[in-house]
């Protein structure tokens, strides 16, 4: 019980500075600040999903389908964001909307989805280590 309290500590430690640092390269204003707030954003927006799909998944097989998953679902997004059907178009038109799906595409997106899911996956592997670490 006690190696899972751990985890769900260092899962929740994990999504807070996710979130802090995907806004901070969001709204980043410095140089370089155009591939901050589009693509170094879009590596956060990928590990967050991959730690928010291990909080309720957490096995062997979980850590590595979990970011299979996310790159898959992130690139339908992506490819959505060339559809303007009126539904989608009032979503995106919110804030949250638009942080969710999107709102232009851009090929450039892919790699940096692939690159986050990677940072991802190894993210989960550790988290699943501390979930597995024997007491000393």
């Amino acid at each position: 019980m006690l190696k899972n309290r751990n985890q769900d500590i260092f899962i929740i430690l994990s999504l807070l500075i996710v979130v802090v640092m995907g806004f901070s390269f969001k709204y980043y204003t410095g140089p370089a600040h155009q591939w901050f707030n589009n693509y170094g954003a879009a590596v956060f927006y990928e590990i967050f999903w991959c730690l928010f799909a291990f909080w309720f998944f957490r096995s062997r097989t979980a850590v590595k389908q979990i970011p299979i998953w996310v790159l898959l679902v992130t690139c339908i997004l992506e490819v959505l964001q060339l559809w303007h059907p009126p539904l989608l178009e009032e979503i995106r038109a919110t804030l949250i909307g638009k942080w969710l799906l999107g709102s232009t595409f851009s090929w450039w997106d892919f790699p940096h989805y692939v690159f986050g899911c990677i940072l991802g996956w190894l993210w989960l592997r550790q988290l699943q280590r501390i979930g597995y670490a024997k007491k000393s």
